[in-house]
């Protein structure tokens, strides 16, 4: 399914084991997965209840499992312990997203498996890295609470979460630059380690530019809407026909394209606007000057214009018109996979690649997400266990 040989991705030979679900730690998972390594999941016999939400949910079992194999053992058992153990002594990668206490209880925790296997890194994915903090349950939306983003995303007074899992996702992302890390190092030392990525140390890292605004300037920064914009113009246009688009003007020269394609002559002259930092300072009639100039123009009609020009410009798009978006189809950005679960088990959708390319070539799907249990026969065989034995510790018997 995927354009790149497999050998010859970066992390090919790399054997991943992952106890993992939701978001953040399926992303760490993908990632590797993405670029080579063999990921397998490891999930109790009623499978990743991850499998099964509905609603905003619906996606994220497809969207992050990709490129792995599933593996199902009863890990409360003496003969899954011991199967799970046996794979682990195999691998180069575990990750998990559990709670600590969880991975402790079932002697999967990196104390014990270093004992196992001391070229194993182990990477954990929590809320919070160890701290004051690290107590709590975390979920996306309360990290972005506590951490400032909902802060910045909202209006004064209605904090607003982020439009996606921006702290899981990223979290996740963390997570897999840390195991690549730790495997550049593993080269030279010969070691494993273990590796802690973070939700809220994630989100903070996402508002530290405001942070250091106040650092810098004493001045608080204040939330997006409510901001003193950089430019002179920056802002969403409603106009004809109730539509809406971006447009952008963000220097001397782009202003001076701007005036002449709109014939704003009397703008361009205005001894009040000479600058984008003059403009600033005038956005306050500014503004509503220009929403009033172009009201009657159509949405395509400017977006004609500015890509002309080459002027900033964005169309308002909902997240499921760019399954049909003409650039992402043309440049390879979405490859379809077989949906594993539920009433659309069996048919085929579109997933997003990764943003990159690697010699040219995105980075692709090797593997559709897996259905339950759709890798025991082999992972089981490779480890010497028979088809009796694969039948009982798969639940079939």
């Amino acid at each position: 399914m995927s354009n790149a040989a497999p050998n010859s991705l970066p992390y090919a030979g790399i054997r991943v084991v992952e106890f993992t679900h939701m978001v953040m730690g399926p992303t760490c998972g993908m990632v590797l997965g993405d670029l080579g390594a063999e990921v397998i999941k490891v999930e109790p016999l009623k499978g990743d209840n991850t499998r099964r939400l509905l609603g905003s949910g619906a996606g994220f079992f497809p969207l992050f499992n990709r490129n792995k194999k599933s593996l199902v053992l009863d890990l409360h058992t003496p003969q899954g312990k011991e199967a799970v153990l046996k794979l682990i002594a195999t691998a180069d990668v575990v990750s998990e997203n559990f709670k600590t206490e969880t991975m402790q209880k079932l002697g999967l925790d990196y104390d014990s498996l270093k004992q196992l296997n001391p070229r194993l890194i182990y990477v954990s994915l929590k809320g919070f890295l160890p701290g004051p903090y690290d107590h709590r349950t975390a979920l996306d939306e309360v990290v972005q609470m506590m951490g400032g983003l909902a802060y910045m995303t909202g209006r004064p007074g209605d904090p607003l979460r982020a439009g996606s899992s921006v702290n899981d996702i990223m979290g996740g992302l963390f997570g897999a630059i840390g195991v690549m890390a730790a495997l550049k190092a593993r080269e030279t030392t010969g070691l494993g380690q273990k590796v802690e990525s973070a939700l809220f140390e994630n989100n903070v890292f996402l508002v530290a530019q405001h942070m250091m605004q106040f650092a810098v300037t004493g001045q608080p920064a204040a939330p997006m809407p409510e901001r003193i914009s950089s430019w002179g113009i920056y802002d969403v246009f409603s106009v004809k026909d109730g539509e809406q688009i971006f447009l952008a003007v963000v220097s001397d020269t782009q202003w001076d394209i701007f005036c002449k394609a709109f014939s704003f002559d009397d703008l361009k002259a205005d001894p009040r606007l000479p600058s984008n930092n003059h403009r600033v300072r005038e956005r306050s009639w500014l503004v509503p000057e220009l929403r009033q100039r172009l009201a009657n123009r159509s949405a395509a009609e400017l977006a004609e214009v500015f890509e002309r020009e080459g002027l900033p410009f964005a169309p308002i798009t909902r997240p499921h018109d760019l399954l049909d978006d003409p650039h992402l189809n043309a440049t390879g950005s979405l490859a379809p996979i077989t949906l594993p679960d539920g009433e659309c088990a069996g048919q085929t959708a579109p997933t997003v690649l990764f943003p990159f390319t690697l010699d040219g070539q995105r980075p692709g799907v090797r593997l559709s997400p897996p259905r339950l249990g759709e890798h025991n026969a082999e992972l089981l065989g490779e480890l010497g266990y028979g088809e009796a034995e694969i039948a009982r510790l798969s639940g079939l018997t």
